[in-house]
């Protein structure tokens, strides 16, 4: 079955950054999908923003432009994934037995629609993909402290995720849960593995101090 990871953006300069990535290229061949959160290149789009009259349109695209930039980054820091450009790519290198990490292109669009607005961010489109790849389930990892209760509309309210992600999860087809970014094992939920596969693959890593 399908799993969508979602990195956020805020991983963008964590330490263990390269640890989760390695770890979900060693041992989700075939299963796993990465979206890249937008971090400091989608904030560039805000910023824009703020300073000049654009749209939410331009705004909305220069985002999924920033998603795509993180994308790059994260294949570049682990080769062994694979970029794909839209949906139907992701299915085929998924196919091949590899990892994914999908290049949100097939999202810039030309004129307004549901998802051209700040009230979506990367943490909606990882549920968009994941609706239509099918998956079974979604996990955002990300940087700040998760609360022991996952209740969407507070986790919304606190700027956790985005203001559309409450309806989306409750209609998604698939379990999503939030995930910290110190939870190393987590992706032995996902996958039914030992433990003892992620540790393997953590043992390589010095432990890092996070500064951010």
């Amino acid at each position: 079955m399908i799993q969508v990871v979602k990195l956020g953006g805020s991983l963008a300069r964590d330490p263990l950054l390269p640890q989760w990535l390695q770890m979900l290229a060693e041992h989700g061949g075939g299963r796993i999908v990465i979206v890249p959160g937008g971090g400091p290149f989608a904030d560039a789009a805000r910023d824009a923003q703020a300073a000049w009259p654009l749209n939410d349109l331009t705004a909305h695209n220069v985002a999924i432009l920033g998603m795509a930039q993180f994308g790059y980054v994260l294949q570049g820091l682990c080769p062994s994934l694979v970029t794909a450009r839209n949906v139907a790519e992701v299915e085929r290198v998924l196919k091949s037995g590899k990892v994914a990490v999908w290049l949100p292109f097939d999202l810039l669009r030309e004129a307004l629609d549901e998802l051209t607005s700040w009230d979506v961010t990367s943490d909606s489109l990882a549920l968009w993909l994941a609706a239509r790849l099918g998956a079974s389930h979604v996990a955002l990892v990300k940087s700040c402290p998760i609360p022991a209760n996952q209740d969407w509309d507070a986790l919304s309210n606190a700027g956790i995720v985005d203001r559309r992600f409450p309806a989306l999860a409750r209609d998604a087809r698939c379990t999503v849960e939030l995930v910290a970014r110190e939870d190393l094992s987590a992706p032995t939920r996902w996958l039914s593995l030992p433990i003892s596969s992620v540790e393997a693959t953590n043992s390589r890593f010095h432990r890092p101090t996070y500064e951010g």
